[in-house]
């Protein structure tokens, strides 16, 4: 007795179907829109990386390297990753493409689909689309405002409701005042 194959989508990944296609569509549109105004150039890496761009970028004892990324290798011995997150990929083409010589900052945004392998839980994806902005190139700590009010102003534009901005650091700690 045979078995029927039955086909659907990977564990954790999902088809987005023609009546969903407006919903991304709305998202792309508001990212690109907001990232237009606050003058972001459009950048699209590649899916797959050499392992090391995550490895060296991210670092060896994140979660991400170290449980969550879909590693292969080809038939030529490269180690190559499905893009995890987008900043080290960013990086990586800044480098590359000689843009610590333009007038600095730099700034990027992107939008695409990225993969992590983790246990799907209910909201969460094995793949799944982000967006992003990136200000590379010089130090500033208005710089990390812009980007938080550029964020917001996506999700305000998208009409999520009861939005709350809450900022934390894992970085230098704040001199206390007395």
């Amino acid at each position: 007795m045979s078995k029927k194959l039955k086909f659907q989508s990977p564990t954790g990944m999902h088809d987005i179907l023609p009546n969903e296609q407006k919903y991304l569509k709305k998202i792309y549109d508001t990212v690109e829109n907001i990232a237009n105004f606050y003058r972001f150039g459009k950048i699209e890496t590649p899916i797959l990386e050499e392992t090391e761009v995550f490895s060296k970028g991210i670092g060896l004892a994140t979660d991400i390297v170290g449980k969550e990324m879909y590693n292969l290798r080809t038939k030529g011995g490269d180690y190559l990753t499905l893009r995890p997150e987008g900043t080290a990929p960013i990086v990586r083409a800044f480098i590359e493409h000689g843009m610590q010589n333009l007038p600095q900052p730099v700034k990027f945004w992107h939008f695409g689909p990225y993969f992590r392998y983790e246990k799907p839980q209910a909201g969460r994806y094995r793949q799944f689309w982000q967006f992003g902005f990136e200000i590379l190139g010089e130090e500033n700590p208005v710089i990390d405002v812009q980007i938080i009010q550029i964020l917001y102003n996506v999700l305000k534009e998208l009409k999520i409701k009861d939005l709350i901005v809450e900022i934390n650091s894992i970085g230098e700690s704040v001199p206390t005042l007395l």
